[in-house]
């Protein structure tokens, strides 16, 4: 069972990669805003729900962990993710090497799956990597919301009559 597990978890979390490759070449067509960086996350927060149920709880030590990966994981995507202006309006840079962390990213995921999953369950694993998206999610959209919060206050005092 824990193999079949592992095998789906790892189908599901490529499916999702490469969901995301066309997803953000989708949005590099149309111009950025705030809400298009900051609802990912907070959509992705819902998933939090699954600490409701017992199997899925990690003690605190692992949130810590786990968010920390997170957060150190966000510095790839973080340097990924460009902004360029076009016609007054901002965009997000489609870039290549970004293709290449999200399935590095993956390959790590899949490894220390295979590696912790020796000793932590499940619903442990799942709970853990939940707190690792999540933190390196919301730290990669606060690094993008700075950015574009930037290039759209140097675009409004190039457009401001002196």
């Amino acid at each position: 069972m824990n193999t079949f597990l592992l095998i789906a978890s790892t189908i599901v979390g490529a499916f999702m990669a490469v969901t995301m490759i066309f997803v953000r070449k989708k949005v590099a067509e149309r111009p950025a805003s705030i809400k298009k960086i900051v609802l990912p996350p907070l959509f992705m927060s819902s998933g939090a729900l699954m600490f409701l149920f017992p199997v899925f709880r990690i003690s605190l030590s692992q949130v810590l962990e786990a968010l920390s990966v997170g957060v150190v994981f966000s510095v790839f995507l973080i340097l990924t993710s460009r902004f360029e202006t076009r016609g007054g309006e901002i965009y997000l840079k489609p870039s290549r090497l970004f293709i290449g962390v999200l399935f590095g990213l993956l390959a790590f995921r899949v490894v220390f799956k295979l590696i912790i999953g020796q000793t932590i369950s499940f619903g442990e694993t799942s709970g853990m990597f939940f707190v690792l998206a999540f933190g390196m999610i919301v730290s990669w959209r606060i690094a993008m919301l700075y950015k574009y919060l930037r290039i759209q206050k140097s675009l409004e005092t190039t457009k401001a009559p002196l």
